[in-house]
């Protein structure tokens, strides 16, 4: 049992119009610690009737909550803010049970969380329309923006805090109401979230959100798809799963925000400062073990300096400290299940037989609490005919590939179906703008491995998806415009 310094953050119900409640059918959905594979807790399993009995509520609630004045729904985010903050240790410890994630960036991830609900508390109060200057005397023209209505929001396991936060906040604070869905392995975050913000005072049927396990989600997503009056998707996660909700969404024509897949590459130019990129790459690589969207998958040093650039990413990585993420010493926690560091252990493998040198790592680990681990690794050698080249590893690898010349690393670089981050490392201003505009991605670190920020808009392009969030541009996407024309006023 999980012992939190608040235990009612623990949630294990589905939240419905204001309700605590199991499932329609009775199932159950175990939650695993993902080192150990043991069950610690258990939510509901829901299926396509609970989903429907969630936009039934949030159908209701949204005409009042959307006339709320921006202020009011202002007001309540701050209030849910201030929640978040003040149980910053226990969503920690939640977040680094259930997803593996160290305790350490586990507080980090609430901190960040919270930073989109104060943000887009504040940006709630600065939607604003315009005035059209009128072609015609006698008229007035306006352009208003309208919340889209009820929005469905569905996130990934890696970040369970601060997906759903960053997908929830701006939709209430544009007007909309929400049901939302967490990954089936990390639940428990996201209901504890959900609580907090009932108790700042959500209004009945504005924040709804049901769990599911991997065989029920299929069900429980496609009764929203089907379900006209759900207007909005936003998901996170794979590029397959998101083209399917694509096509699924045109029956009902629904407004869709998409951050899929990605294969970032991380390019080290001749004229870098090696440490500052070394600094870079461990902040981008390495966090979460690897097991983010936006991480390095194929790192790019020029010949001239790839030797040294190894050396030293190698000393860093082989000093990593893999261990239970609830330690505070722990920087590499556990995977979050067993295909994870199958899938790992696979393209490390298939890298080695195809040329690749371990430089440090490359293999499973075993620690006293469980077999889910992979040593944080570093790949010299790494050619585009290896899996790891084409696929997201999703783990604490990092494959080195040697360049010699900027159109060429920037060739490789764009080879790729997916663009969502790059980053490089050059002192070169020139250089700098050429690159930066050359990649095809949404984001670009540009000497810089931590990118994501809550004033940012954060998504991608090409088979990453489409919309973004976070900003102003994150507000946009949960809101109408509707244009007004008045006459007979001369």
């Amino acid at each position: 049992m999980l012992t939190l310094s608040e235990q009612a953050l623990l949630r294990s119900q589905n939240l419905i119009d204001d309700r605590w409640c199991d499932a329609g059918l009775g199932a159950r959905l175990p939650v695993a610690d993902p080192a150990t594979g043991e069950t610690f807790a258990n939510v509901p399993d829901s299926d396509a009737g609970d989903a429907r009995l969630a936009v039934d509520a949030a159908a209701a609630a949204f005409p009042e909550w959307s006339r709320r004045p921006a202020r009011e729904r202002a007001q309540l985010l701050k209030r849910w803010h201030a929640l978040i903050l003040a149980h910053q240790e226990d969503l920690a410890r939640i977040i680094s049970t259930e997803q593996g994630k160290p305790l350490k960036e586990a507080r980090g991830e609430v901190q960040y969380g919270a930073s989109y609900v104060e943000w887009f508390a504040e940006e709630a109060t600065r939607i604003c329309g315009d005035i059209v200057a009128e072609a015609v005397p006698g008229r007035k023209l306006l352009v208003l923006k309208e919340p889209v209505g009820v929005v469905a929001a569905i996130t990934p396991w890696n970040f369970p805090l601060a997906m759903i936060a960053r997908k929830i906040a701006p939709a209430l604070a544009a007007g909309c109401t929400v049901v939302a869905k967490p990954a089936e392995d990390t639940p428990l975050t996201a209901l504890a979230l959900v609580w907090l913000a009932q108790q700042a005072g959500m209004p009945a049927g504005v924040l709804n959100i049901v769990t599911a396990s991997r065989e029920h989600t299929p069900g429980v997503v496609d009764a929203w798809l089907a379900d006209s009056r759900v207007r909005k998707i936003t998901f996170t996660g794979s590029t397959p799963v998101g083209k399917h909700l694509a096509r699924e969404s045109a029956a009902t024509l629904k407004k869709l925000s998409l951050e899929l897949g990605g294969n970032a590459p991380f390019i080290v130019f001749e004229d870098a400062d090696l440490d500052a990129a070394v600094d870079g790459l461990m902040a981008s690589k390495f966090r979460n073990g690897g097991q983010t969207c936006v991480c390095p998958n194929r790192v790019y040093v020029h010949d001239a300096v790839h030797d040294a650039f190894v050396e030293r990413l190698a000393q860093r990585v082989g000093a990593l400290h893999v261990g239970p993420a609830t330690e505070e010493a722990a920087q590499i926690g556990p995977m979050i299940n067993a295909r994870a560091v199958d899938k790992i252990a696979r393209h490390v493998e298939d890298a080695v037989a195809r040329g690749a040198r371990v430089v440090t790592g490359g293999k499973r680990v075993r620690t006293a609490d469980g077999p889910h681990y992979y040593a944080p690794t570093v790949l010299a050698d790494a050619t585009p005919a290896m899996e790891l080249s084409c696929e997201e590893t999703f783990g604490p690898v990092a494959p080195i590939f040697r360049f010699r010349d900027e159109a060429e690393v920037i060739r490789d670089a764009n080879d790729t179906p997916f663009g969502l981050a790059a980053y490089f490392y050059s002192n070169d201003i020139r250089r700098i703008w050429r690159v930066a505009q050359a990649l095809e991605t949404g984001m670009v670190g540009i000497n810089e491995g931590a990118i994501a920020a809550e004033a940012a808009p954060f998504g991608g392009v090409k088979e990453s998806g489409y919309g973004r969030e976070g900003s102003r541009h994150g507000l946009d996407d949960y809101m109408h415009t509707k244009y007004l024309c008045q006459g007979q006023l001369g």
